[in-house]
C-alpha cells in the first residue's frame, strides 16, 4: 500500500511539472512570471532577458496564423479578410533582432487573468486589438461559456469559467466631447474615466483621430482653458489632451493593483513612397512586409508627443511600442477586401482601400503576443 502511495504521488508531482512547463508556452521566455499582476516601475520599452522586443524583423513562419477566422466568435466585417485571394500576409512572425518571443499561451493568459478584468480604451485600432485577443484567447479555450455584451462606449467579452471580462471602450480622443448648441465640443482639459478605474489592466491608445478633417472629423470646436477654438495645431491639441489623460492616470489609478499601459501610434499605407514603390498607389495589391528591420519612411511625428508625455507621467505606465514593426506590415491591410465594402468599391482601390486597420487572424495578433510577453515575462 505505501509502495502504491509513493508512486501516485510521484505521477502526481510528475503532471504538476509537466501542466507548469506547458504553461509556460516557452520556458525561457517567461521566466520570472509575476504573481498575480504586480506593479512595475516606469517603463518604455519591453525587455526579455535585455531583449528590446521591439526592434526586430518578419520573418516566414508555416505555424501561422495562431488561429482560424471561422472558428472566431467576434469579428467585425471591418476586419475580416477571407475575401482575399492571397494568404501569404498571414505565414509572418515577428522575431526581435536578439531574441525570440515567447509563444503566445492563451490557456495561460486566462489562467492568470482568472477573476480579473481587462479593458482597452481608445479608438477603432484599439478595437482591432480587443477583437484580435478574443480570438486568441477563444482558440485556446474553444469549450470554455462565454458571453458577449455589445455596446456603445462599453462592450465586454467574459470568459465565464475563468471568470475572466475583456472589455473595450470607445474613447477616439481619450478626453471628453460634450454637446453645446448643437455642436460636437472636444474638451481638451476634461476626462470622464469612471468606467475604466476597477480593470486590472487597462490599455489605452489615441491618435488617428486627432488628424481627421472634413466629413471624418469628429468634433466642430475644441476648448482649452476656458477659450474655445475653432482649430488649432492637431499636435499641439493631441499634446494637451493626451497630458489630460496622463493626470487621469496620475490621480485616479491605484498602481498596487492596476497595470497601465499605452499603444504606440498604429501607422498607415496609403503613400508607397514611403516603403520606396513608385508604382504602387497604395496598400491594395501589397502582399508581403518590408524586409529588414527599418522602414524607409518617417516616424510619425504624433510619437514625439508620445513620448514626451509619458516622459512626465508619475504613474508607471508601459508603452507598448507597436508602430516601426507595423509600418513594416504594408501587406497586412484589409485593402478593398473588407467586408464593410460593396461591389463597387472594390472595384476602385484607389479610393475605397482601407490602409489604416488590420486584418484578423493578422498583424494585432503579434501586438496580442507582446502586450502577453509585457504582462507576464
Amino acid at each position: 500500500m505505501g509502495a502504491r502511495c509513493a508512486v501516485i504521488s510521484v505521477i502526481v508531482l510528475v503532471c504538476l511539472v509537466a501542466l507548469a512547463v506547458g504553461l509556460s508556452g516557452h520556458g525561457e521566455g517567461l521566466r520570472g512570471v509575476h504573481r498575480g499582476l504586480k506593479r512595475r516601475g516606469p517603463t518604455v520599452r519591453a525587455n526579455v532577458t535585455g531583449c528590446n522586443v521591439f526592434q526586430g524583423s518578419w520573418v516566414r513562419d508555416d505555424s501561422y496564423p495562431l488561429y482560424e477566422s471561422s472558428n472566431c466568435p467576434i469579428i467585425d466585417p471591418q476586419f475580416n479578410c477571407q475575401m482575399r485571394p492571397d494568404t501569404e500576409y498571414l505565414k509572418y512572425r515577428w522575431r526581435p533582432a536578439t531574441c525570440e518571443l515567447p509563444r503566445f499561451n492563451g490557456l495561460y493568459f486566462l489562467l492568470k487573468m482568472s477573476g480579473k478584468t481587462m479593458m482597452l480604451v481608445g479608438d477603432s485600432l484599439g478595437r482591432n486589438q480587443w477583437q484580435s485577443l478574443i480570438c486568441m484567447l477563444s482558440a485556446a479555450a474553444p469549450q470554455s461559456k462565454t458571453e458577449f455584451i455589445r455596446g456603445d462606449p462599453l462592450s465586454t467579452f467574459r470568459f465565464l469559467d475563468y471568470d475572466f471580462s475583456l472589455s473595450f471602450y470607445r474613447a477616439p480622443y481619450l478626453v471628453d466631447i460634450v454637446s453645446v448648441g448643437g455642436k460636437r465640443v472636444l474638451m481638451l482639459d476634461s476626462i470622464s474615466g469612471n468606467a475604466w478605474r476597477a480593470a486590472d489592466v487597462l490599455s489605452f491608445n489615441s491618435g488617428h483621430w486627432w488628424s481627421h478633417k472634413g466629413s471624418l472629423q469628429g468634433w466642430d470646436y475644441m476648448e482649452t482653458e476656458g477659450a474655445t477654438y475653432a482649430d488649432m495645431d492637431r499636435l499641439v491639441a493631441f499634446g494637451r489632451g493626451l497630458t489630460t489623460w496622463a493626470n487621469w492616470v496620475d490621480s485616479n489609478v491605484d498602481t498596487t493593483r492596476t497595470r497601465v499601459f499605452f499603444q504606440s501610434i498604429s501607422p498607415t499605407h496609403y503613400n508607397p513612397l514611403e516603403w520606396q514603390d513608385p508604382m504602387a498607389k497604395n496598400c491594395y495589391g501589397q502582399t508581403e512586409p518590408v524586409s529588414g528591420w527599418s522602414y524607409p519612411g518617417a516616424y510619425p511625428d504624433q510619437m514625439r508627443v508620445v513620448q514626451a508625455v509619458l516622459n512626465k507621467v508619475q504613474n508607471p505606465v508601459y508603452l507598448l511600442d507597436i508602430t516601426t514593426l507595423s509600418q513594416l506590415r504594408k501587406d497586412g491591410h484589409p485593402s478593398v477586401y473588407s467586408g464593410d465594402l460593396s461591389p463597387d468599391q472594390r472595384a476602385n482601390p484607389d479610393r475605397s482601400a482601407d490602409c489604416s486597420h488590420w486584418c484578423l487572424p493578422g498583424l494585432p495578433d503579434t501586438w496580442n503576443q507582446l502586450f502577453y510577453t509585457a504582462l507576464f515575462a
